[in-house]
């Protein structure tokens, strides 16, 4: 079983910034999955694709964060970070880690950004 845990969200301006951190467990978990995922649903919008990492290093992002947002990784701490630059209003939702395991999806609880314009 993995748990996920999001943290970092909460109210900033425009053109501001704030760190997302995704916690895995058990300890040692994050070494053996593949690709960590960031996704954020929006109000009254459908779940999307923000970023995700692979083990190898590659790194994927949506074409609406690019340039703007980073993802990585620290398997030492267990954990997933998602900086997030520039933010915009329409960065606003709940922002939630997902990874795919063993033959389980699992998603954790997510955090809520809010940017002020």
């Amino acid at each position: 079983q993995v748990q996920l845990v999001e943290s970092g969200g909460g109210l900033v301006q425009a053109g501001g910034s704030l760190r997302l951190s995704c916690a895995a467990s058990p300890s040692g978990i994050i070494s053996s999955i593949n690709t960590i995922y960031w996704h954020r649903q929006a109000p009254g919008k459908q779940r999307e694709f923000v970023a995700g990492i692979i083990r190898s290093g590659s790194i994927n992002y949506a074409d609406s964060v690019k340039g703007r947002f980073t993802i990585s990784r620290d398997n030492g701490k267990n954990t997933v970070y998602l900086q997030m630059n520039s933010l915009k209003s329409e960065d606003t939702g709940v922002y939630y880690c997902n990874v795919i395991l063993f033959g389980g999806n699992y998603w954790g609880q997510g955090t809520q950004v809010t940017v002020s314009s």
